[in-house]
């Protein structure tokens, strides 16, 4: 905050608004912008490792293991995003704080679960009560996490598993005949084609990540969306120094072309890998550049 910030009442227009726009609130609302871009960079990788997994298993060759991988994407996909994200959220937590109980409170004899209520001792609380502000955000963030990995890996898992159908049987059993192993096979022929027909499926998993985001909200993470709602709703000189009317539309028409921004910076860095990975692949595609290159 600028130095000329002490008296808010006697500025001009212009040091009233920068006054304003770099006050301690606000710099929470630009510091939840990093939150979501750390919760798409986190998020991202561990969610295709969920989807990896749970592909591998679905084209297993071993029942119960096919059996699971099938069942985890028909499970996950058939509930809606958000009925999963608050149940999930809530039972994960519980289920952390019902181990750390029978590890540190052997002695506890009181039921657990008592009606509506979850009751577990002091020391098994996640986070403990006497944790700082910041320990009780990281975890809220930490579960954010594992719920949206959890859900999109199951997307991607779709995904991944529709690739891995559409390569070409016949270059697989070429690869069998040449004396290649199923596990050579599988990391040496399959997977490196899988992309190419997995990659338009994911950019589309990835946007809808994108979108997703403000669903951190709903999970009791202070996102953009929550500091938008909270900013732009109309203050009085009782609650602020800065009162003004409702400005919610500004705050969320910001958030409008932040997300537009993303999505379109997106768009551009994925069709630039969609060339690299069709750059001499037997598909439409890669037929296209072939062309080129001779044209």
């Amino acid at each position: 905050m600028f130095s000329y910030c002490a008296d808010p009442d006697t500025l001009g227009t212009f040091r009233w608004f920068s006054c304003y726009l770099t006050n301690g609130v606000h710099m929470s609302f630009y510091l939840s912008f990093i939150k979501v871009l750390a919760l798409l960079a986190i998020t991202a990788p561990v969610a295709l490792a969920f989807g990896f997994a749970g592909a591998m298993s679905a084209r297993s060759h071993i029942p119960p293991v096919s059996w699971l991988g099938k069942g985890y994407i028909a499970i996950v996909r058939g509930v809606p995003d958000i009925a999963f994200f608050l149940f999930f959220v809530i039972a994960l937590d519980q289920a952390f704080e019902w181990t750390r109980h029978q590890i540190l409170c052997p002695d506890w004899t009181d039921p657990i679960r008592q009606g509506n209520d979850f009751l577990v001792c002091a020391q098994a609380k996640l986070p403990l009560g006497t944790s700082p502000e910041w320990v009780h955000e990281t975890y809220g963030f930490f579960l954010a996490v594992i719920t949206f990995a959890i859900v999109f890996g199951a997307f991607a898992a779709n995904v991944l598993f529709g690739g891995m159908r559409a390569v070409p049987h016949a270059q697989l059993e070429t690869a069998e005949a040449y004396g290649m192993s199923r596990r050579q096979t599988f990391w040496r022929v399959l997977v490196p084609q899988m992309w190419v027909y997995a990659l338009p499926g994911l950019s589309n998993l990835w946007m809808v990540l994108i979108k997703a985001t403000p669903l951190l909200f709903l999970l009791g993470v202070e996102d953009i969306v929550y500091w938008a709602r909270e900013l732009g709703g109309t203050k009085t000189s009782k609650f602020t120094a800065y009162p003004h009317g409702d400005w919610r539309m500004w705050y969320f028409l910001f958030l409008l072309v932040f997300y537009l921004a993303f999505t379109r910076v997106s768009e551009i860095a994925l069709e630039r890998l969609m060339q690299k990975l069709s750059h001499g692949q037997a598909t439409t595609g890669g037929e296209a550049q072939r062309k080129e290159a001779v044209a």
